[in-house]
């Protein structure tokens, strides 16, 4: 996880100071890369403690095609609790705890027709379906792609998708790599979740498949750090990197949909205390 720490560092030391949505104000920079050799680790953040059970279940979630925060919460997640309020889902003509279009609608139905009460029907585009098939039946296609992101619904969520469009590619040697862009990266809070969110994936679908896990590589568009998340940086940067962690998937399951926490293992996770820090909304 060295090249995250890198990437903090280089915001702290070269980032632009930008107002922004939230009323925080960021340090920021516009382009960035990373690459995670997935057969080297899981690339799960040592120099803090990460929230597993947030990250696996939130994808769990996202894998479903839900986007009701109260399967989050019955399973002790709470990490979208302050876009779930009554308060923010009025806005849209939503009731309490219905995030309305964002990833799992958009992975799962994609395109789908809006009912007059603000749901939808089930005759959207199943992207997530659609992309395994591609990859078992045509994995040398540069088609491989997720898009999170519709013009169409982007403003009718309190939370357009940040994690906006992301590519698999089947390299001839059987190793599945995915790579990420990103539209807008909290790199203190966020970033690692969204890390260790799609590095699972890769894992998941590449077991299901029959392929290898290769690279993860996530770009960023603006990757900022909050002006009230500048200490915790710099503890975060004090601390010295511990060896990665490994993931064990559970080798009975081959359907992606099928897959449920119980089957996803961590082993030899060591991190450093965990250090906390406010949302910006």
């Amino acid at each position: 996880m060295q090249a995250y720490l890198d990437l903090l560092r280089h915001v702290l030391e070269n980032g632009e100071r930008r107002e922004d949505r939230t009323g925080t104000g960021t340090l920021g920079i516009f382009g960035a890369q990373l690459r995670f050799d997935l057969r080297k680790g899981f690339p799960l953040v040592t120099t803090k403690k990460v929230h597993i059970r947030s990250i696996f279940q939130e994808l769990l979630w996202f894998i479903a095609g839900r986007t009701d925060n109260q399967w989050l919460q019955e399973r002790g997640v709470t990490i979208w609790d302050e876009w779930a309020t009554a308060e923010q889902c009025a806005r849209f003509g939503r009731q309490e705890g219905d995030l309305g279009p964002i990833y799992g609608h958009q992975w799962r139905n994609f395109g789908a027709t809006r009912n007059a009460d603000g749901t939808y029907q089930h005759n959207g585009r199943d992207q997530l379906a659609e992309l395994l098939q591609s990859i078992r039946e045509k994995p040398a296609s540069r088609r491989h792609i997720i898009t999170g992101w519709n013009p169409l619904e982007a403003d009718q969520v309190a939370l357009p998708p940040c994690h906006t469009l992301f590519q698999f590619h089947v390299s001839s040697h059987g190793r599945l790599s995915c790579q990420l862009y990103q539209r807008s990266a909290d790199l203190f809070l966020g970033v690692p979740f969204n890390i260790a969110s799609y590095a699972l994936l890769t894992h998941m679908i590449a077991q299901v498949t029959g392929l290898e896990v290769g690279d993860f590589v996530h770009t960023f568009g603006d990757a900022h750090i909050y002006s009230n998340h500048m200490e915790q940086v710099h503890t975060q940067l004090g601390r010295e990197p511990r060896q990665l962690p490994t993931l064990l998937l559970n080798p009975t399951v081959k359907d992606l949909f099928a897959f449920c926490y119980e089957d996803i293992t961590i082993e030899g996770y060591n991190p450093h205390p965990a250090i906390k820090a406010p949302v910006a909304i």
